[in-house]
């Protein structure tokens, strides 16, 4: 099993290979939650979040990883294929961000398309 220590080495990382714009009015950074969080709309409690981008006019913009979540789905991936999850919802994070910025919703369409084919599926 990955330890949460392990997972914030990881991101720390990750976080690194981004480019400095993509940080732009990202106030908050990037949280590492030890949370495990299921989608409200799941089914079975089988779809669970495994990070989000987070803004409001109070707390302005920032993003989440939910460690529990990662160790639920992923703890026992090797460390390169636990690497390459956490790299993808991480970008996927950075591009809700980054289209925030820009005033588009292209991913939070793409995100409530997939999430209606899997509600579709478990009827």
């Amino acid at each position: 099993m990955i330890t949460i220590e392990e997972v914030q080495e990881l991101l720390d990382e990750l976080a690194e290979e981004l480019p400095q714009e993509f940080y732009k009015e990202l106030n908050g950074g990037i949280l590492l939650l030890p949370d495990t969080v299921i989608n409200p709309e799941a089914k079975n409690n089988d779809l669970y979040i495994m990070g989000q981008y987070r803004y409001s006019p109070g707390m302005g913009r920032y993003i989440v990883i939910y460690f529990g979540s990662f160790e639920t789905l992923y703890g026992n991936l090797s460390h390169e294929r636990l690497k390459s999850k956490l790299r993808e919802v991480l970008r996927h994070e950075f591009t809700h961000h980054l289209e925030n910025l820009a005033g588009e919703k292209g991913l939070e369409i793409k995100d409530e398309e997939a999430l209606a084919r899997y509600k579709q599926a478990k009827r």
